[in-house]
């Protein structure tokens, strides 16, 4: 920096006595704003988590970015880019973070083709759905891949086949994007992974499972650690039990003695463990792409999901960016997410 602001005086010291005394050159003119994206926030409601045994609501909120033209032009139909948010956020929470309307309108603006751009909510009782198919839960991909695609495509100007359709995600949203995307590609033809969570098998210590074993209420679950959080939201999804009030689940070290079982039921959940089943699936996508920072805890499991997908021969792009877990999101959607979609999806 130093050496930086030394050049610089330098520079300055160069400056004639007559270019300091002529005219100013005229003023770039200013980029123009873009044009402006309109939000629908809308409430929909699913059958495929009625009834769920936590009691999340079964009507949830979901977030539409339109694009500039979506208004203008009452002909033209658009595809659709489905967002997954992460672990412990709604999706109101994560348009008050990251903004991604104003994400849209600068890179609509910048040149990526418009499209529309879906956040629905799937915050649960334990703060997180991982996107899966539980009864303590609710059925989370049949709410994505049918209640929510089937409303979307019927209340907007979508162009309703898997070749428009993207699905994308961070963190838990990851997760749910490499998992929902192998088991449903019949839905979405691209995939976008960010920063993806739990990709490999879970590993309870002693001294966690006595921590867990003093949870019995959820008074207590909510003022446990983030272990004691992640590991009730991990057993709602992936280790439900109908017959275990009051969280209805089965956790994987109780009584002081570690359940083998249960962590079976945890490791088949894992997308590297679920991906061999799934090869022929994923072939079916016209795109995928992973990414992660290099500064992320979860580089290594994104590493390992980059050479599972090289092993079967399954084209994808993997990139590990300057960054942490969350650091690179929002400059990542604009140029390089969107542009993605904007280059992979049937316009």
């Amino acid at each position: 920096m130093i050496k930086f602001i030394a050049a610089m005086c330098a520079g300055l010291a160069l400056i004639s006595p007559l270019a300091q005394a002529a005219d100013p050159a005229p003023a770039a003119p200013a980029a123009p704003a873009p044009a402006a994206v309109r939000v629908e926030r809308i409430s929909i409601d699913s059958p495929a988590l009625a009834g769920n045994l936590e009691g999340n609501s079964a009507r949830r909120d979901v977030f539409v970015v339109l694009p500039p033209s979506y208004a203008s032009s009452p002909e033209r139909r658009y595809p659709v880019v489905y967002a997954l948010h992460g672990y412990g956020i709604t999706a109101e929470k994560w348009f008050a973070m990251d903004k991604p309307d104003q994400i849209a309108a600068r890179a609509f603006g910048s040149g990526v083709r418009e499209m529309i751009w879906v956040f629905p909510d799937t915050y649960t009782r334990h703060h997180g759905s991982m996107y899966s198919t539980s009864a303590t839960t609710g059925d989370w991909e049949a709410f994505i891949t049918r209640d929510l695609v089937g409303y979307i495509d019927a209340h907007y100007r979508t162009i309703a086949n898997r070749a428009s359709r993207g699905l994308m995600g961070h963190s838990m949203g990851g997760y749910g994007t490499v998992r929902i995307g192998m088991k449903y590609p019949g839905t979405f033809s691209s995939l976008y992974a960010m920063s993806a969570c739990c990709l490999a098998a879970r590993e309870i210590t002693p001294e966690q499972g006595k921590e867990l074993d003093a949870v019995r209420t959820m008074e207590q679950a909510s003022a446990g650690s983030f272990m004691v959080r992640t590991t009730l939201t991990a057993a709602a999804a992936w280790s439900p039990n109908p017959n275990k009030p009051p969280f209805y689940v089965d956790l994987p070290y109780e009584g002081g003695q570690l359940r083998p079982r249960v962590l079976a039921e945890w490791a088949a959940n894992a997308p590297l463990a679920m991906l061999p089943q799934y090869v022929n699936h994923l072939r079916q996508y016209q795109a995928i792409a992973l990414d992660v920072g290099n500064r992320d805890s979860l580089i290594d499991d994104n590493k390992a999901l980059h050479e599972a997908l090289n092993r079967f021969g399954i084209e994808h792009s993997f990139e590990v960016y300057d960054g942490d877990h969350g650091s690179g999101v929002v400059s990542r959607l604009e140029t390089k997410v969107l542009p993605y979609f904007s280059r992979h999806l049937q316009f």
